[in-house]
C-alpha cells in the first residue's frame, strides 16, 4: 500500500513512500485507490504553483557572489565562515535583495582558481568573485574573469612588489591583503633588536616563485639595520617528496658551514612547517642558541594543530597583524563566527577571518545601494569608492591604485608558550618601531617583555653556532706581518703554545674573549700568506675569523664582516729630514731680504733725521762727519735704549714715532724667530711633495702584499718600476742608503715607526 508522503511547496515534484504489500491482491485496489486521490489533490497541486509563481514574481533580487577558497587550510576555513555570517547578515536585513554565495575549492591551485571562477560566471551569473588566497591564483583570475567578463575581482592576496601599470592590466581587480613590506621590516626590526647579523631564510617552494618578491623585500630590510641573509634553504612541495619520513628535508638541514642560528620561515603550508620543525628539533636547531621567526600566514595556520606538534615550536617567534578586540562589533561577529566554526578547537576569529567579513560587509552595502539608487548600477565604481576610507573590523582602510591598504599598519610579536599563539608581547608600527626599551634589549641578559625561548629560557639566544671544547672555533692569524708590533708570530714555538702570537692585536682579541659573558673555546693557528688570501679563507668557512691588523677595504667588506675599528685608517707618506748646525744662527731668524729692508729703513730714518734737526738742533751741529755720526747714533741706539740727544723739531718727533714702531715689530718677531730655533730643532724634509717624488723619478718604498702597492699606481700614479719592496719594520738603512726616498704607510705603522724613529724623520699624512 502506497502513500503520500510530503508535497513540496514548490508544486514541482511530490515525493512518495511505498510500504512493502501485505498481500499481493490488494495491488490493483491500491493502486486504483492512490490514482483516485491523486486525482483529487489535482486542483489543490494547481492551486499551490499559481501561489509559488506569484511569491517568485514578487520575490526578492538575487545577486550571486563566487568565493574561490582553499577548503581545507584554516585560513580557508575561517574566510567562509567568515563570508557566510555577513550574506546571513544582509539577507536576515534586506526585504527586497538576497545574497547567494557559491564557494569553490582552488586548493591552492592557479589554473584550478581560474577554472572555477570561469564555471562560476558562466553557470551561476556571479557578479563578483571574491577570494584567492595567493597572489598566483588572484592573477590568473584576474585575467580570465576579470579581464574577459569583466567582473570585479576582490582578492585576499597581493604581490609583495607591484609590478608597474598593475591597474591597466587588471583593472577589475581589488586587492586586500596584508601589507608584505611592512611586515618584513618588522621583522628585521626584531632581528636587530637582538643584534643578529646573520639571519638563515627558510621558504617552501609553490612552484610559482611566490616567495621571491618577499625574500627580495626582506633582505633589503635586513641590510638596512646592518644584517644580511647567510643562507636560503628551499623546501620542496609536499607532494614531491618520495619518503614520508622526510629524509630529504633532514639533508636540506645539514648546514654544517652556517654559524647562522636565526631561522626566518617566510611560507610554508601546515604539513611541511610542522615537519620543519620536528626535523630541525632533533637535529638540534631548535634549542638555547638558537632563535626561530614566522610570519603571520603561517602563524594563522597554527591554532588546528594538537599539543604534540606545537610542543616543537615552543619559543618561536612570529607577527600578527593588530586589530581592536573591545568594540561590540567584534564581538558581535565573535559570537556568530563561533557559532558557524563551532568544530574546530580554537574558533576565535583572525585577521583573515575579519578581512574576509569586512569584504563581504562592503559588498553587501553597494548592493543597498544599487537597490535604493536604480541608476547605479556600476558595481566596480561602487565597491572602488567604499573601500575607500572604510573602517572595517580589521582596521581603518585606504584605496590606491587597486590595493585596500590600512592607514597605519600595525603588527604584534606573539610567543608560542605551552603549544599556543595567543601570547601578545609587543606591538610594532612603520612610523615608530618597536619601543625603546625593546630596541635596547640585546644587551641586556633578560628580554625585557617576557619572551620563552627555546628550552624555557628568558635569556636572548646569541642566535649562532656556539664553539665547544670538541669543535673550537678556528683563529686565523696572518704569519708574515710589517710590524711586529702588532702582530708576531714565533716559529719556533709549538702550535698550541699560547706565547707563539703576541703583538697588541693578539692581545686585544685575549682581553675581549676574557671579559665574555660566556666561554668561547678557539684554537689560533697561523698561514704565511696576503691577508686577501686570509680573507677568502674565512669567506669560504674554512676558518671562523682572522684576527690581525687587517684594514677595512670595501671589496673586502663584501666578503666578510668586520668588527668595530681599533685603530683609525689612513695613508701616510715617511721622508726623512737633515739637521745642519750654524754658528751664524743668530741671523736665521730674518731672511736676507728682511736684513736689506731693516737696514735701509734705518738709513732712511738717519737722514731724515738729520735733515730736520741740523738747522735748529745745536747736539747735531759741527763738521758733516760729526753731524752724520750723531744722527746714526741716535737712530740706531733707540733700537736698543733711549737715546740722550734732544729734539726740537715737531716733525722729527713723527718720524721717531714711526720708526719706534717699526722698531718694535721687527725687534718682537726676531725674538719669537730665535726663541723657536734654539728651542725646537728645524729639520728640513728631503720631499716636499707626492708630485716632487713622481717629477724626479725617485724610488718609494712599500710592503708588497699590501694593497698599498695598488693604490699607489692605480690612484696616485707611480710607476711600478719605482716601488721597491721594503722588509719588515721597515729598516732605517733604506733610507741612509739612498735605495728610497719615501716610505708609504698606513697610519698605525706611520705612528709606530716615527715613533721609533723620530730623530730625522717625518711623517705626512694624505688625504
Amino acid at each position: 500500500m502506497s502513500y503520500i508522503n510530503k508535497l513540496c511547496g514548490k508544486g514541482s515534484a511530490i515525493y512518495f513512500t511505498q510500504s512493502k504489500f501485505q498481500n499481493p491482491m490488494s495491488f490493483p485496489f491500491t493502486t486504483a485507490n492512490t490514482v483516485h486521490r491523486l486525482w483529487i489533490l489535482f486542483p489543490v497541486l494547481i492551486i499551490l504553483s499559481y501561489g509559488y509563481g506569484v511569491g517568485a514574481q514578487n520575490s526578492s533580487d538575487v545577486t550571486n557572489v563566487g568565493a574561490i577558497i582553499n577548503f581545507n587550510s584554516r585560513i580557508g576555513k575561517e574566510q567562509k565562515a567568515a563570508m557566510e555570517v555577513a550574506a546571513e547578515d544582509f539577507n536576515n536585513r534586506s526585504k527586497t535583495h538576497k545574497l547567494i554565495l557559491h564557494f569553490r575549492d582552488s586548493g591552492r591551485d592557479p589554473f584550478r582558481a581560474a577554472s572555477a571562477a570561469e564555471e562560476l560566471i558562466k553557470e551561476k551569473k556571479v557578479e563578483a568573485i571574491v577570494g584567492m588566497e595567493t597572489w598566483q591564483e588572484a592573477a590568473q583570475v584576474a585575467d580570465h574573469a576579470g579581464n574577459q567578463s569583466k567582473v570585479p575581482v576582490i582578492s585576499f592576496a597581493a604581490p609583495t612588489i607591484t609590478p608597474p601599470l598593475m591597474q591597466r592590466r587588471w583593472p577589475h581587480l581589488i586587492r586586500m591583503a596584508t601589507d608584505a613590506s611592512a611586515q618584513m621590516k618588522c621583522i628585521a626590526d626584531l632581528v636587530s633588536a637582538y643584534h643578529w647579523k646573520r639571519v638563515v631564510v627558510i621558504y617552501e617552494d609553490d612552484g610559482y616563485g611566490g616567495a621571491v618578491g618577499t625574500l627580495a623585500v626582506l633582505s633589503e630590510a635586513l641590510r638596512d639595520v646592518g644584517s644580511k641573509i647567510e643562507h636560503r634553504l628551499i623546501l620542496p612541495r609536499v607532494s614531491s617528496l618520495s619518503n614520508p619520513n622526510w629524509v630529504e628535508l633532514e639533508e636540506l638541514l645539514k648546514l654544517p658551514l652556517v654559524q647562522s642560528r636565526v631561522f626566518i620561515v617566510l611560507q610554508s603550508s601546515l604539513p611541511t612547517v610542522t615537519h620543519l620543525f620536528r626535523v630541525a628539533k632533533k637535529m638540534g636547531f631548535v634549542g638555547r642558541d638558537s632563535a626561530w621567526i614566522i610570519t603571520e600566514s603561517i602563524v594563522s595556520l597554527l591554532d588546528s594543530l594538537d599539543s604534540s606538534d606545537m610542543s616543537t615550536m615552543e619559543g618561536t617567534l612570529g607577527t600578527k597583524t593588530y586589530y581592536a578586540k573591545n568594540t561590540n562589533s567584534y564581538a558581535k561577529f565573535q559570537n556568530e563566527f563561533q557559532t558557524k566554526f563551532s568544530e574546530e578547537d580554537n574558533s576565535k576569529p583572525g585577521i583573515y577571518a575579519l578581512r574576509a567579513f569586512d569584504m563581504m560587509t562592503i559588498i553587501t552595502q553597494a548592493l543597498r545601494r544599487m537597490t535604493s539608487n536604480s541608476s547605479t548600477r556600476n558595481l566596480q565604481e561602487l565597491l572602488n569608492t567604499l573601500f575607500n576610507n572604510y573602517t572595517g573590523l580589521s582596521g581603518k582602510m585606504y584605496f590606491k591604485e587597486g590595493g585596500v591598504l590600512l592607514y597605519s599598519p600595525k603588527f604584534r610579536i606573539i610567543n608560542i608558550v605551552d603549544g599556543k599563539t595567543d601570547k601578545e608581547l609587543i606591538s610594532w608600527t612603520p612610523e615608530v618601531g618597536f619601543s625603546p626599551s625593546f630596541v635596547n634589549q640585546g644587551t641586556n641578559s633578560g628580554n625585557g617583555v617576557g619572551i620563552i625561548w627555546s628550552g624555557k629560557v628568558t635569556s636572548a639566544p646569541k642566535g649562532w653556532a656556539m664553539p665547544t671544547d670538541e669543535k673550537k672555533m678556528r683563529i686565523l692569524v696572518p704569519g708574515i706581518t710589517s710590524f711586529y708590533k702588532f702582530v708576531k708570530v714565533d716559529w719556533s714555538r709549538q702550535d698550541s703554545d699560547e706565547k707563539k702570537f703576541d703583538g697588541f692585536c693578539i692581545a686585544l682579541f685575549k682581553k675581549i674573549v676574557s671579559n665574555l659573558s660566556y666561554s668561547l673555546p678557539y684554537e689560533i693557528e697561523a698561514r704565511n700568506d696576503s691577508y686577501d688570501i686570509l680573507i677568502n679563507l674565512v669567506r669560504d668557512k674554512t676558518y671562523d675569523a682572522v684576527v690581525g691588523d687587517i684594514t677595512v677595504l670595501s671589496e673586502r667588506l663584501e666578503k666578510v664582516d668586520f668588527t668595530q675599528p681599533y685603530q683609525e685608517s689612513g695613508l701616510s707618506m715617511i721622508v726623512p729630514e737633515n739637521y745642519e748646525e750654524s754658528t751664524w744662527l743668530f741671523l736665521k731668524p730674518f731672511t736676507w731680504q728682511m736684513w736689506v729692508v731693516t737696514g735701509g729703513i734705518l738709513i732712511y730714518t738717519t737722514l731724515i733725521v738729520w735733515f730736520l734737526e741740523r738747522p735748529s738742533n745745536p747736539e747735531f751741529g759741527g763738521p758733516f762727519k760729526d753731524q752724520i755720526r750723531t744722527a746714526t747714533w741716535f737712530t740706531f741706539s733707540s733700537l736698543f735704549f733711549a737715546h740722550r740727544e734732544k729734539i726740537y723739531s715737531n716733525l722729527t718727533r713723527v718720524v721717531v714715532i714711526e720708526w719706534l714702531f717699526v722698531v718694535l715689530i721687527l725687534s718682537s718677531s726676531y725674538t719669537a724667530n730665535l726663541s723657536s730655533m734654539l728651542t725646537i730643532k728645524r729639520l728640513d724634509p728631503n720631499v716636499t711633495d707626492i708630485e716632487m717624488l713622481k717629477r724626479t723619478d725617485a724610488k718609494i718604498g712599500s710592503d708588497a702584499d699590501s694593497f698599498i702597492v695598488n693604490y699607489l699606481e692605480v690612484v696616485l700614479g707611480f710607476k711600478n718600476s719605482n716601488i721597491i719592496e721594503v722588509g719588515p719594520q721597515y729598516n732605517v738603512d733604506d733610507f741612509k742608503s739612498k735605495r728610497i726616498s719615501a716610505a708609504f704607510l698606513e697610519l698605525p705603522y706611520a705612528e709606530v715607526f716615527i715613533n721609533q724613529n723620530c730623530k730625522g724623520h717625518s711623517s705626512k699624512a694624505l688625504q
